[in-house]
């Protein structure tokens, strides 16, 4: 049951940073999966904790925040980059 749940929260930290980051319309539902779980993993780094505490707003917002970093670090590498 608990890969499901990362599943689904991953899927929708992943969308919600994208919205963030405007790069909504560039990635689809299995790339949001894996841009929220990274910045799940990331942010549990960055900040303390691991990936295994209960979902709460805390961690809800650091695995936004971690996602949001990472697609930063992924815009610096493919901003020169043709559409």
């Amino acid at each position: 049951m608990g890969i499901i749940i990362w599943l689904i929260v991953g899927g929708i930290v992943g969308w919600l940073a994208s919205l963030i980051m405007r790069r909504d319309a560039q990635q689809g539902v299995l790339l949001n999966i894996v841009v929220g779980i990274v910045g799940a993993i990331l942010a549990g780094w960055l900040f303390g904790g691991g990936i295994n505490e209960a979902i709460t707003i805390r961690t809800f917002l650091f695995s936004i925040i971690g996602a949001v970093i990472l697609l930063a670090i992924v815009n610096l590498f493919t901003r020169g980059r043709v559409r």
